[in-house]
């Protein structure tokens, strides 16, 4: 554990990343004493070095980071982990919102920001997947497509289709209830947190992903989630 941390047991291991020492080595403190293991790394190689060796829960990852930009290592983390990733974009940079969760990362915060906040959304994805399954949760068939929510994993014609921790969690929640529709508001409750707060497109942008990933790996290009005109998503079988 991190010298400092107020707690005997440590609640998650994060990874912070920022080419800003003085920034980063604050984030650190506030999460060392939040009961965290914490690690720094400034640039974007030393990040993707850091991430292989402490096999890290969580990711605080700035997009403005030498040797690699942020994109790029959230993109090579991907290959190897399924750790959740909280970017750190400059405000109203729409852009870089966009590539950072189209390359997997989890979610993101604004800067600047409250370390408090940032603190809070660490605790908040810690505490994911939020949707309840018992051992003995049977798997959800739809078609080609199976939902093991005990195990994890969804599979198509029987091969696993690799999806993030976000994607598997917006999966189960509407594969626990197929047909309804549910709204934005309750997809970010169930899978990120009640007091989620920010841009509810998000959830577009994870959905358009997973749909994806899901055609791609039909042979019979099977769209497996509606929309849901000025709604939201449903779960549909076919």
């Amino acid at each position: 554990m991190n010298p400092g941390a107020d707690f005997t047991t440590v609640v998650g291991r994060v990874l912070v990343v920022d080419d800003e020492k003085p920034l980063a080595q604050m984030v650190a403190t506030y999460l060392a004493r939040a009961g965290y293991d914490v690690a720094q790394a400034y640039t974007g190689p030393t990040a993707l070095e850091a991430a292989r060796d402490r096999d890290p829960d969580v990711v605080v990852l700035d997009l403005g980071l030498p040797g690699l930009d942020g994109i790029e290592v959230c993109r090579r983390i991907r290959e190897f982990s399924a750790c959740y990733v909280l970017m750190l974009t400059a405000r109203g940079d729409e852009e870089d919102k966009l590539a950072g969760l189209a390359v997997g990362a989890d979610d993101y915060i604004t800067k600047p920001f409250s370390v408090r906040e940032l603190v809070a959304r660490v605790a908040a994805v810690l505490r994911r997947p939020r949707t309840t399954v018992t051992p003995a949760e049977p798997a959800r068939s739809f078609g080609e497509l199976v939902v093991d929510l005990a195990g994890h994993e969804a599979r198509v014609g029987g091969a696993p289709v690799a999806l993030t921790r976000t994607e598997f969690d917006l999966l189960a929640a509407l594969a626990l209830r197929p047909h309804q529709a549910l709204t934005r508001r309750q997809l970010i409750d169930t899978v990120w947190d009640p007091g989620w707060v920010g841009d509810e497109r998000l959830v577009d942008v994870h959905i358009g992903h997973l749909r994806r990933k899901l055609t791609d790996a039909s042979a019979n290009r099977d769209y497996y989630i509606d929309t849901v005109r000025g709604v939201g998503y449903r779960m549909v079988t076919r």
